[in-house]
């Protein structure tokens, strides 16, 4: 009988891939987002393959001066992550942006993918 060891989700290592979410360009998103992410934003909701995620990272260093302030981290399963912050930013624009964002981590063999992503626009 093969017993398979339980992955242990790395805070540091989630929040790393989170602001590179945030920095990125297409490239990042193609390596670590999985195959299919489910995306809610307040006027978009829906399932996206990998290359149509990516394509929506076109401009790298869209936001600057990102903060994040983890709220909470589950595990629900050995290979499954869920995490919700508050992030601030600057946009490329100037303009603050502020939301309440959640994301979901798939372990996969070569590492976490994102597989869920929901922002909640806050005051700023």
């Amino acid at each position: 009988m093969t017993t398979t060891k339980p992955i242990t989700a790395n805070k540091q290592e989630l929040l790393d891939l989170e602001r590179g979410f945030w920095s990125g360009d297409s490239a990042y998103y193609e390596a670590n987002a999985d195959v299919e992410c489910l995306v809610a934003f307040p006027r978009m909701a829906k399932a996206m393959t990998n290359a149509e995620l990516a394509a929506t990272a076109s401009k790298p260093n869209r936001w600057r001066d990102l903060d994040i302030e983890l709220k909470g981290m589950v595990e629900p399963g050995s290979d499954i992550v869920m995490l919700t912050y508050e992030a601030r930013a600057t946009r490329e624009n100037g303009e603050s942006y502020a939301a309440l964002v959640s994301t979901g981590y798939v372990h996969r063999a070569d590492g976490w993918k994102m597989m869920f992503h929901a922002q909640a626009p806050m005051e700023v």
